[in-house]
């Protein structure tokens, strides 16, 4: 059977409490980070025997790292000279502007000042066991983006395209609205569901938090900015200026930002596989 383009029309927002908007975006942020990320994170836990105050205290850092951090990798990556125009604006987080890459920046510089003041153990030893959760985390913000018809794809005669007939971007894209875009948002959220699954099968399974230091925070990095680096080839640009960008170099800003990520992840399951870990000595030393 051959299909249309399916057309987007979904609301943004959920409904609207004292002249205030909520919206889907934040709801599915909020279920990632706040429900679904910290309920395998406290499974964890406890599988594991950790002090639950640790992961009291991991909840906070992690919460302000990914937001302080994804917004100031906005600003930065992406439009530093509006802000420095407008510095206020940087505070105005509600009229969007996240940046993922930011955002991973972000919680590994909240994870090293949580593993220096509570934990006192390695770094690695804390973004291993908090890597296995954050693959549904981001699938869950990508689909926020598709509930806010933000971040799509090229236009595209496939028949599963999406006309996103909400965005003022669509409209520019394809002024007959015939064709649709590349849902790149429901691209993304599937292959981070698949770097979720690989990091639950070799925390669960394989028991790799324990036998290899960094290796499943490198497969993260690699699965998710890999993944990212791929999609972008076809996304629509975020900024005007990257246009040039793509012009002069080959690649936007989303694919130059996750080359350092891949080339990290792929460092440290070459050094995690060279070096594992003696877990004779090391099996009752986290608990």
């Amino acid at each position: 059977m051959i299909l249309g383009a399916i057309t987007w029309d979904v609301s943004p927002t959920m409904f609207t409490i004292f002249g205030h908007d909520l919206r889907w975006y934040g709801l599915l942020f909020a279920l990632g980070l706040l429900i679904l990320g910290p309920w395998i994170e406290e499974r964890m836990w406890k599988h594991e025997k950790l002090k639950p105050e640790w992961i009291a205290s991991l909840y906070y850092y992690v919460l302000f790292g990914t937001v302080i951090g994804a917004r100031l990798g906005h600003v930065l990556f992406y439009d530093p000279s509006y802000y420095l125009a407008n510095p206020l604006k940087i505070f105005a987080i509600w009229e969007g502007g996240l940046a993922s890459h930011g955002g991973t920046l972000g919680i590994i510089i909240a994870v090293w000042i949580y593993s220096r003041k509570v934990t006192h153990k390695p770094m690695l030893w804390t973004l291993d066991r908090l890597a296995v959760p954050t693959g549904v985390v981001a699938a869950m913000i990508r689909l926020g983006n598709l509930m806010n018809s933000e971040i799509f794809g090229r236009a595209t005669s496939s028949d599963l395209g999406f006309r996103f007939v909400r965005s003022r971007e669509y409209w520019t894209l394809v002024p007959d609205g015939v064709l649709g875009c590349h849902p790149t948002q429901l691209y993304e959220a599937f292959c981070y569901l698949i770097v979720f699954a690989v990091c639950m099968w070799m925390y669960w399974k394989r028991d790799d938090a324990r036998r290899y230091s960094g290796l499943i925070f490198g497969v993260f990095l690699i699965g998710i900015f890999l993944s990212r680096f791929i999609i972008e080839k076809i996304k629509i640009v975020q900024e005007p200026w990257e246009l040039n960008m793509i012009d002069q170099i080959g690649l936007n800003m989303g694919q130059l930002l996750s080359i350092p990520f891949v080339l990290a992840g792929i460092w440290f399951v070459i050094r995690a596989l060279r070096n594992p870990v003696d877990t004779n000595n090391q099996l009752f030393k986290s608990k």
